[in-house]
């Protein structure tokens, strides 16, 4: 009787969770319907409701996640967030590939407050999304791929790879922009490996590319609400992407959503580059949702 109870807790689905649908709930119709759109106050409570579901979506499918193995870690998800996607705001003062509609009504000061939080809800709501996409018995299709291996050789071409698109990108931001996507992964990975973070590739070497397309997948699904959930509320972002700007799914180009897949994997790999740096070379906090969610898959 026990380990019955035991296992109907394990499953059920956790309060946080409710407390993200009711954020969902109440802040969502604000940021579509609010009286003048100005509801710049409501995307973070928002988007802290998706994050709280999708943390108990994955909990429900196995009895764990990023908030329950550590609140104090999940928190600290927040705080990395916002200054990783400050980089691409960087990157972006090169390529122009989107502008947020409303900036001109907010200081630098205030616009910069509201903007880092806003920012720090990246990680939070992809890595759970991933975690819980990771738990899907369909992702077994990918378990058996090429082997790529995280050796000090492939370490090199990934950082000289990820140098060039990076040069490119940014002398050529017109025909290069998608590299933006692409080469701050290729060369954080390489630093990963050479020393000894958690890399993707650990996975690859064995063939297995399902935490991959985990990754990837998750982050897609994410960037699906972002655009949802954007398209209605005001300030809002929009895309000046060259060559690209028809088939529009929201303010998106359609071909503008592949971006989210290695945009996935980038933020895999800056996370693990911050806590190796910090004194976690074999940080297991992300590690263990993905593989205990790939196991409970395979059952």
């Amino acid at each position: 009787m026990a380990v019955a109870v035991s296992a109907r807790r394990r499953t059920s689905f956790p309060r946080w969770g409710w407390v993200g649908l009711l954020l969902i709930a109440v802040f969502w119709p604000v940021n579509w319907f609010w009286p003048g759109l100005r509801t710049h106050l409501a995307f973070f409570p928002l988007w802290l409701g998706y994050a709280l579901t999708m943390d108990a979506l994955a909990y429900r499918q196995r009895g764990t996640s990023l908030l329950a193995r550590s609140p104090r870690r999940y928190v600290g998800l927040f705080f990395l967030s916002a200054p990783v996607w400050w980089l691409f705001e960087a990157f972006n003062l090169r390529l122009q590939n989107w502008v947020y509609v409303g900036r001109e009504f907010f200081d630098d000061l205030t616009y910069g407050v509201l903007a880092t939080l806003a920012f720090s809800t990246v990680m939070p709501a992809v890595f759970g999304t991933v975690e819980w996409m990771a738990g899907h018995a369909w992702l077994a299709r990918f378990r058996h791929g090429p082997r790529l291996e995280p050796t000090p050789r492939v370490a090199a071409t990934f950082f000289l790879l990820g140098l060039l698109g990076l040069g490119l990108m940014l002398l050529w931001p017109r025909y290069f922009f998608p590299l933006v996507w692409v080469a701050p992964y290729l060369m954080t990975e390489a630093v990963n490996i050479w020393r000894g973070h958690r890399s993707l590739l650990e996975w690859t070497a064995r063939g297995d590319w399902r935490p991959v397309w985990a990754v990837a997948l998750g982050t897609l699904f994410t960037g699906f609400f972002w655009e949802f959930w954007n398209v209605f509320s005001y300030p809002k972002w929009v895309y000046h992407v060259p060559f690209v700007q028809f088939w529009h799914i929201f303010e998106m180009p359609l071909l503008g959503y592949l971006g989210y897949l290695p945009f996935g994997l980038e933020l895999f790999a800056f996370y693990h580059l911050v806590m190796g740096l910090a004194g976690f070379p074999r940080d297991t906090y992300l590690v263990a949702g993905l593989e205990g969610a790939l196991a409970r898959a395979e059952k």
